[in-house]
């Protein structure tokens, strides 16, 4: 992919992860959501700005202490100025969770791919899907409910996906689609059923409802470290696309 399609991919990201806890701060995109996902309440630096970064750095505290929430700065290949990484290094902000995006060109099929034999899959309500997710993930009750809450108030639309076999859930997983972007999110396999390609049947099933609604390109992040997760998607034809990472003042609180 060339740069102008990246910042496209980075584009969609953004406006799907948008919670309505955001406000504008001298070219940062200050986000405050006290949901689980640190996209939706994270720093994204996207114009350079005029004031000082330590200036910056003490409105946006200010900003994160109101929502009792820490302050964390998203860094991408986008972020602006470039030297930013940089700064917050030298002020103390520490690096943490190294995030891979990946993207593939998707395209229309004539009929939907078959679904292993027992297996069912129906589309969810934004509660109901941030519930399930949240119980599997043993999220606190606040961050399902932040998840829940920016779900349904989302500019882009998601659709929350469930896996059974006989009424036993076995993996969950959603997109949002913007015109031709789509993007995967969410995507978890119950951990004793792992390894039976639950998460590439299910990735499947939602890329071509995707496809079918318009999508051509999908995208989505994964954590740098999960080589299981990163060769389910490299098996679907994704590829990387471009990393980004995240700088705190203290990581284990931030995560």
């Amino acid at each position: 992919m060339n740069e102008a399609q990246l910042a496209s991919v980075e584009d969609a990201s953004l406006n799907a992860s948008a919670p309505s806890q955001q406000l504008w701060l001298d070219g940062w995109l200050v986000r405050f959501c006290p949901g689980k996902a640190k996209r939706a309440r994270s720093i994204n630096a996207v114009a350079p700005g005029r004031l000082p970064l330590a200036e910056k750095l003490r409105r946006a505290a200010t900003i994160y202490r109101d929502a009792s929430l820490p302050l964390v700065v998203r860094i991408t290949p986008f972020s602006q100025p470039a030297e930013l990484d940089a700064e917050l290094a030298a002020a103390g902000y520490e690096r943490f969770d190294d995030t891979h995006v990946m993207a593939a060109a998707v395209a229309a099929t004539s009929s939907r791919p078959a679904l292993p034999p027992g297996l069912r899959v129906e589309r969810v309500d934004p509660l109901r899907y941030a519930s399930t997710v949240g119980e599997l993930r043993a999220t606190p009750p606040v961050q399902r409910s932040a998840h829940a809450e920016r779900l349904r108030l989302s500019p882009v639309a998601y659709e929350g996906w469930l896996m059974t076999r006989d009424g036993q859930l076995l993996a969950c997983g959603q997109f949002a689609r913007e015109g031709e972007y789509v993007g995967l999110y969410d995507v978890f396999t119950v951990p004793e059923v792992r390894g039976q390609g639950l998460a590439k049947a299910l990735c499947t099933q939602l890329l071509h409802t995707a496809v079918s609604q318009g999508a051509r390109t999908a995208y989505l992040q994964v954590d740098a470290a999960n080589a299981p997760a990163i060769a389910v998607y490299r098996s679907l034809g994704f590829t990387h696309a471009y990393d980004y990472h995240y700088r705190a003042l203290e990581p284990d609180s931030a995560r």
